[in-house]
Order: structure tokens, then C-alpha cells, then sequence
């Protein structure tokens, strides 16, 4: 599928000791789970069973806005097989809700519904047939409200408020109690700098809302203990985010709800909210028996956040030499019923609203809106992906206007080390984002297809529409698009983002072996490789044994973000180096009185043993540990940041910046409206590659999400009912391997001397610039203005 290069520019400092231990940083190690998934032998959350088990099963509403009038669950718990019938006045205690941040969703629905398919009441039964009979006998009377579904909706002066009472509307920032959070972004003064512009362009944009459409559906096990607590397994991307809005629902101090990662097939931020982990729990608790719940892909589209859909308004001024003047902006993302991740998202979405560019007037304001459309929350990008597709549809737009070549206007622009962000902070890594553009651009063009050149017979297995045959090559048209992105890394805004790893290293069989144990989830990003790569590097050792992700260990923090590499990667590297001491010590302790270079010398442990910085090896790592084990647990921390200030956005709010650019090569059946994208290149700067397989990966699979919401993904809402009308992957598409491109990938190591190993999170960011990257190339094709995502047949042909 793809070709890829690896550069590092001479001169690079790599913030790197290189070891000699055999797969250890640096090499492209195998997944020790990959075999497994391909055979189909790795056991998913789904999988999981145990003897006696029940099965659970949630009633949701068929309505987004209504009063619950009355519920009768009489029918559903007469029916042999059904062991309970859950509503909320079941609920074990005052504690009701739960949030990630702001606690504002029910554990089931109290007094109305506030979206389609939200939770009602749940059902355990002896057969899953069972509990889905027994659900359809619970009768509800519902009396339907009117219904918020947009901005106008939202924020009228008479609009029906989806959470009354709100309590913290009035604060200046927030002056709706239908706005989850407002964050403006002033620097500089835009109208003075309005003055100065030869060329002004403004553009409105639409951004669909994307799933993400992870393959294994939402799953779990609970089963109940004699302890009173509950052991829950589960497919999650935090585990002690979940622990602690489980816990107080349930009445139960933390310790009795353990917590186990189970396989994950996918998350992408989708698992970052809780689904079924209460459900399961209060069932298991009121039967006294082990509950799973499994949902249907049908439930999976409600049973989780999506990407927001947002509208985005910009202005771009620049002198005729192409400097950019000013940049204004807002930004409106749908957040639907509940809270979720809005407020970071739009702390994203506006702070990295003016992209990778070098801008000093500039005034952004962006807002979540509450609504009755369904919640909105985390996915790959997380804000940054909505505010690139405009941005960069603005760079293409001004580049036009200018007669310039759009990658030069962007070089002209583009931010490098020493930037100041619109936030005020500076960028104290490298930003090599002219680089990334040139790159992209100087990679050969693909070849175009004999029928283009010389207007001969198709193959038509390569055109628009592929295998379906509907076009020979009439009407098609090659485009090449560019794009570039900027996302950051990790928690932001003054988040006590940590991790937590405890790492043993004893001799067995004669061998010293390492466990590394975290919280970490591991979701495909591939923390289970990396993790024994950093354990091989600092201590020398071929075995590493990976401890099963629980919360019987400090929090790892969540897999998303891009900061579970850093985060959790600098955990690992911070508790070896503490083992490492510790084993040090233990060697001085026995041999130091029979070589002077253990007391004198820089002593490093390397293929199992003991060595001088010179090579001299001193000791076999066995003869040191022999009768011993080192165990230690440790929490790291990257550097502090800051809440953006309220009123002006100012403020070192972000831990690290990354940077990839894309070129695409599309071609276009202009007459029919088919897009078959040829070609997806991208350059990012990753720091450093621990594992260049895994990071190439990421880079692909990024982008082809990326390519996903350019041509085909969006959940489709009606706006007259707020009802999902396409919840299935026979309605919802995304892309197969048919729709996937060739994507070489260009690796830069430009390493951040802040970072573990010089490292730069890098899952997140070829999401971003390859959905503008696609749209410019069909723009380039065709000549539309193509202002929304995704983009359909009928914007192509001029039937909308």
C-alpha cells in the first residue's frame, strides 16, 4: 500500500542513549498481539464469558425531546427468564449522573429524554432473545417537547433550555445556558490589521459529524463479588476515568469496583465516555449474578459520542505578497444533549483555529452548543480536525485570489520554532511545517492512467466507481490538493495529566525478566510494543512481560490525545531508570570491592549485563539479582500548563505541538460525481520513531479516517425529529480497502528536547490535514467551491 522514508537532518539532536539490548527503541518490533488478531484468536470484550451469566440489555428512546410521562415494566418482568427491570428510580443512590468533567448525563433517563436513543431502562435475562423481548414489553408514554436541533434554535431568546437550572450560564463566558463552553482567542488588533490587507477572502464551511466507527462494538462483563463490589472487564480507553464515575453511582468506595481492560477492538475516542459500565454493574449487583452486555451495531451508533459537526465562518487578509494580515473566525460546534469532552474540544478547536501559521492579529471565538441531536464528544483530531478543513480551504481560497502557487502561500506563512502562538505561547520545538510542504510536493506525481493521456480505453477496476462499471472514463478529471495541519499533544489547559508505571525486574529460570505493569489501554496505538521496547533500552534485557491493563495500579491517564506514548512511555522510562539505580546499587552492594569501575565508572546495563559507558562488561545482570527483586512504581508528569484566559484566550495552554502536511491526487467523474482518490502522500515530524512499523501505521490509518469524512462518513440527523437516520454500516460508510489510496508516508525526527526520548505524539495529526488535502484536490478538478464535508455526488453534478 505505501512506500516510506525516515530522515533525520544531520545536525538533529535525537535526546536518545542508544543501547544495544535487542528490541529495544528505535527497532520496528512485532505486535505481541498482532498474530493473534489476524487469526482471529485475540479475545475482545465481546468474547468474554463466564459460568451462570445473564445478559443485559438497554431500552432507549424513540424520541429526542420529551417528557416521560409514565414507564411499565410490569409486562417485561412477568416474562420467565427476565431476572431484573432497571428505570431510574432504581438507582441505588442520590448520585445519578456521571460526566467526564461535568456530570450532566443520567445513568437513565429521569423526567425526559434529551436525544434519540438515549438510555430508559435495562433489562438482565437468562438469553440475550430474552432481554430484547423483554425490552420491547416495556411500555412508555412519552409527550413530546420542541425540539433544539441548530444554532438559531439554540441560543433564541425563547428556546426551550436542555438543562434547566444550569447554574453557571451567567458567567461571562458563557451567556446561554444552552452554550456548554465559549473560548475566544484576541491577539493583536484585527481591524487596524484589516487596514493593511491587499486581498480579504471569507468562507462558511460545514463539518458533518463523523463516527468512529470502531469494529467491535460496545461490550462487557460485570460480576459481582462476596465482597459487595463488583469486577467489571471492559473495552475502555481510561480506566480510572470510568472508576471514578462508576463508583459513586453505585454507592461503593473505589476499592470494590475493579477495574480490567479486555480486548479493545477500536476506540478512537468513541470509548472515552462511558456506555454500558453502570448498566452492567447495577444489574449484576441487583441479581447477584455476572451480567454481559454486548450491543448490536444498530445500539453502538447511540451508544457512544461523535465527532461534532460544526459550522465555521473565516476571514484571511494578506498584503499581495502573500503575508497573511489578520485572521477572524468563529466556530460553532454541535454538542448535542450532554456535556462530553465539548469544553476541550472548543479549547482546540479555537487555539488551533488559525493552523500552523504565522499570524499576529487575530480574534477566534468558538462555542459548543447544547441540542437534542445526539452527544458529542472526543475523536481523533478532537476540534483541531473541523478548524483545519476551514483554515486550509482559506489558504487555497486567498492562494487563488493572489494568482500564488498554494504550497509557496503556505511556506510564506508557516510557523517554525520561536513562533507565537494566537495564544501567546511560543513554539520551543521544532515546527518544521515549510518542510513538511515541500516534501509533499517534491514527491513524483503518480502516473496518470493511459486513458487520461491519450483518451483510450479504461480499465475500469481504476476509475470513479470502481468495480460497480458505471463509467469507461467519460468526464474524468485528475486534482492535486495540499494540506497542512497543527495539533497538540496531551491534556491541556491546566490538566494534572500523569501516568503511573510499576515495573519489576527479577531473575527466572536464570534469566533476568521484566514486567512492566500500567493502566494504559491499549486500543491498536501499540503502547503493548512500545512499552517493552523503552523496558528492553533501560534495562538490558531481552524478556519483558506486559501486565493485563487494571486499576489495581495508578492511573495511566486516557489513550487519546496522542499522549499515551509520552505519557505513559515516560512513565515506563522514568520507573526503569529507578530500577536501574536500584539494581546498581544492589551490584556495588555485592561486587564493588572487586572492580574499582563500579564505584568510579558510568554504568550502564545492556544485553543482560553490566558494562562500563567503555564496553567493559563488569557483571552478568543474573549474578547481580540473584535472591533479589526490584519493584517500584512511579508517576510522570510533563510540564505544567495554563487555562486559557476567559476573556482574551491567552495563556501557555498546550504541552506540544505536532505538524503533518498532505498532498492528495484525486480523480473525478465529473458527469456521474464519483471520487477515487489515487493517492494520499504525507510528511509528519514525529521526534522520534520508537517503533517506526507502528508510527507509519498510525500515519495511514490517520489519514485515511481523514479520507473517510472528505468523501462518505457523516451521520445523517433528521432536523425535524433529531432522530439518527442511519445508524448501520450499511447506511453509514466508511472507507474498505477498495477505497483506501496508496499513502507513502515521509518520517521526519526533529526530536523536542521537553519530550521522553524526543518523542512528539503523532496518532492524531495526519487526521486533520488529509480531509482539506482530498477537497482541495476535488476543487482543483472540478472548479466548485465545495465549502462542506462530506463530499457527495450530487455537490459534483450540480443536482443539490
Amino acid at each position: 500500500m505505501a512506500q516510506n522514508t525516515r530522515t533525520v537532518p544531520a545536525g538533529t539532536p535525537t535526546n536518545v542513549t542508544q543501547k544495544h539490548t535487542k528490541g529495544g527503541i528505535g527497532e520496528s518490533t512485532l505486535r505481541p498481539d498482532g498474530t493473534l488478531k489476524v487469526t482471529g484468536e485475540f479475545a475482545y470484550s465481546s468474547d468474554m464469558w463466564h459460568e451462570d451469566m445473564l445478559w443485559g440489555q438497554t431500552l432507549r428512546s424513540t424520541v429526542a425531546h420529551a417528557e416521560i410521562v409514565s414507564i411499565d415494566i410490569s409486562e417485561a418482568l412477568a416474562m420467565s427468564g427476565v431476572y431484573a427491570v432497571l428505570t431510574y428510580d432504581d438507582l441505588p443512590t442520590e448520585m445519578k449522573n456521571y460526566g467526564l468533567e461535568i456530570q450532566d448525563t443520567p445513568v437513565l433517563a429521569h423526567g425526559k429524554v434529551r436525544h434519540h436513543g438515549e438510555p430508559v431502562a435495562l433489562i438482565a435475562a437468562d438469553h440475550p432473545e430474552t432481554a430484547r423481548r423483554a425490552a420491547a414489553k416495556v411500555k412508555i408514554e412519552y409527550r413530546e417537547l420542541p425540539l433544539v436541533t441548530d444554532e438559531a434554535s439554540a441560543l433564541a431568546d425563547d428556546a426551550p433550555l436542555i438543562h434547566e437550572g444550569r447554574d453557571d450560564h451567567h458567567i461571562g463566558h458563557v451567556p446561554h445556558p444552552n452554550i456548554v463552553h465559549r473560548q475566544p482567542i484576541i491577539r493583536g488588533n484585527v481591524e487596524e490589521a484589516r487596514k493593511r490587507a491587499d486581498v480579504i477572502v471569507e468562507g462558511e464551511y460545514v463539518f458533518g459529524m463523523q463516527d468512529q466507527a470502531f469494529l467491535g462494538p460496545e461490550s462487557g462483563l460485570a460480576v459481582p463479588s462476596e465482597d459487595g463490589g463488583v469486577d467489571l472487564y471492559v473495552a475502555t480507553q481510561w480506566l480510572h476515568s470510568d472508576l471514578k464515575q462508576i463508583a459513586p453511582v453505585l454507592g461503593l468506595p473505589e476499592e470494590k469496583v475493579r477495574m480490567t481492560l479486555s480486548g479493545v477492538g477500536g476506540a478512537f475516542g468513541g470509548r472515552e465516555d462511558l456506555s454500558m459500565q453502570i448498566h452492567a454493574c447495577l444489574l449484576a449487583l441487583r441479581t447477584g449474578k455476572p451480567v454481559k452486555i454486548v450491543y448490536n451495531r444498530f445500539e453502538s451508533f447511540f451508544g457512544h459520542v461523535h465527532r461534532h459537526p460544526a459550522k465555521l465562518w473565516y476571514e484571511h487578509g494578506a498584503t499581495k505578497d502573500g503575508k497573511l494580515t489578520h485572521l477572524k473566525a468563529r466556530i460553532v460546534l454541535d454538542g448535542g444533549a450532554y456535556a462530553s469532552a465539548s469544553p476541550a474540544v472548543v479549547g482546540n478547536a479555537s487555539s488551533l483555529g488559525a493552523g500552523p501559521y504565522v499570524v499576529d492579529d487575530v480574534e477566534i471565538e468558538a462555542v459548543a452548543l447544547y441540542t437534542n441531536n445526539p452527544p458529542c464528544g472526543a475523536m481523533r483530531g478532537f476540534g483541531a480536525v473541523q478548524a483545519c478543513f476551514a483554515y486550509e480551504a482559506q489558504m487555497d481560497k486567498l492562494a487563488a485570489k493572489l494568482g500564488m502557487d498554494p504550497v509557496e502561500l503556505r511556506q510564506i506563512n508557516a510557523m517554525e520554532q520561536g513562533t507565537i502562538m494566537p495564544t501567546g505561547q511560543v513554539v520551543d520545538s521544532p515546527a518544521p511545517v515549510a518542510e513538511l510542504l515541500r516534501r509533499v510536493k517534491a514527491r513524483p506525481l503518480p502516473p496518470e492512467q493511459q486513458w487520461l493521456a491519450a483518451g483510450e480505453d479504461a480499465d475500469v477496476r481504476a476509475l470513479p466507481g470502481g468495480l460497480s462499471n458505471t463509467t469507461h472514463g467519460e468526464g474524468v478529471v485528475r486534482g492535486v490538493g495540499y494540506a497542512v495541519g497543527i495539533k497538540n499533544v496531551g491534556f491541556s489547559e491546566g490538566f494534572d495529566d500523569y501516568s503511573t508505571a510499576r515495573v519489576r525486574l527479577e531473575v527466572i529460570n536464570g534469566e533476568p525478566v521484566a514486567m512492566v505493569h500500567t493502566a494504559m489501554a491499549e486500543v491498536g496505538q501499540g503502547g503493548v510494543t512500545v512499552h517493552a521496547q523503552i523496558a528492553r533500552t533501560e534495562l538490558g534485557v531481552t524478556q519483558v512481560t506486559i501486565h493485563p491493563a487494571d486499576t489495581q495500579v495508578g492511573s495511566a491517564g486516557s489513550t487519546s490525545a496522542s499522549r499515551q506514548t509520552y505519557m505513559t512511555g515516560g512513565a515506563v522510562k522514568n520507573t526503569c531508570e529507578k530500577v536501574r539505580e536500584s539494581v546498581l546499587e544492589i551490584g556495588r552492594r555485592k561486587f564493588g570491592s572487586y572492580h574499582p569501575a563500579w564505584a568510579t565508572a558510568e554504568l550502564l546495563l545492556e544485553g543482560g549485563k553490566v558494562v562500563t559507558d567503555g564496553g567493559e562488561v563488569l557483571a552478568d545482570l543474573a549474578d547481580v539479582l540473584e535472591g533479589e527483586t526490584v519493584d517500584q512504581e512511579h508517576e510522570f508528569r510533563h510540564r505544567p500548563t495554563v487555562p486559557f484566559d476567559l476573556i482574551t484566550g491567552q495563556g501557555d495552554g498546550h504541552v506540544q505541538y505536532t505538524f503533518a502536511a498532505h498532498r492528495a491526487v484525486v480523480e473525478v467523474d465529473t458527469e456521474l460525481g464519483l471520487v477515487k482518490v489515487i493517492e494520499l502522500a504525507t510528511a509528519q515530524d514525529v521526534g522520534k520513531a520508537l517503533n517506526m512499523l507502528s508510527v507509519v501505521g498510525q500515519i495511514q490509518g490517520g489519514t485515511t479516517q481523514g479520507l473517510g469524512v472528505a468523501v462518505m462518513e457523516e451521520i445523517i440527523v433528521d432536523p425535524k425529529t433529531a432522530k439518527v437516520r442511519n445508524p448501520s454500516f450499511t447506511d453509514y460508510l466508511i472507507p474498505t480497502i477498495l477505497d483506501t489510496p496508496t499513502i507513502p508516508v515521509d518520517v521526519l525526527e526533529l526530536a523536542d528536547p521537553n519530550a521522553p526520548y524526543g518523542l512528539r505524539g503523532l496518532g492524531e495529526a495526519p487526521t486533520l490535514s488529509s480531509t482539506p488535502a482530498v477537497l482541495a484536490a476535488i476543487r482543483n478538478a472540478t472548479g466548485l467551491e465545495l465549502n462542506k464535508t462530506p463530499v457527495r455526488p450530487e455537490a459534483l453534478t450540480g443536482t443539490l
